[in-house]
C-alpha cells in the first residue's frame, strides 16, 4: 500500500512539474523577460576585448580563427 501511494505521488508530482512550465507569454511582456545576454552580439567591453586579443595572440582577438599561447 505504501508503494502505491509513493507511485501515485510521484506521478502527480511529475505531471504538476511538467505542465506548470508551459506558459504563453504575450508579445508586450517578452521584452521584460528577455535578458541582455541572450543576444548574438558580442557584449565584451573594451577592456575585455583587449584582454581577449592579447590572450588569443591574433589580430583582433574575438572569435576569429587563430591561436596563441597567451604570452605577452
Amino acid at each position: 500500500m505504501c508503494l502505491r501511494n509513493a507511485l501515485t505521488f510521484a506521478i502527480l508530482l511529475t505531471g504538476l512539474v511538467t505542465t506548470s512550465a508551459c506558459v504563453k507569454v504575450p508579445a508586450y511582456d517578452r521584452g521584460l523577460l528577455a535578458h541582455r545576454t541572450m543576444t548574438t552580439a558580442d557584449l565584451a567591453g573594451p577592456a575585455e576585448a583587449h584582454a581577449r586579443a592579447i590572450q588569443e595572440g591574433a589580430s583582433g582577438g574575438g572569435f576569429e580563427a587563430g591561436g596563441g599561447c597567451g604570452c605577452n
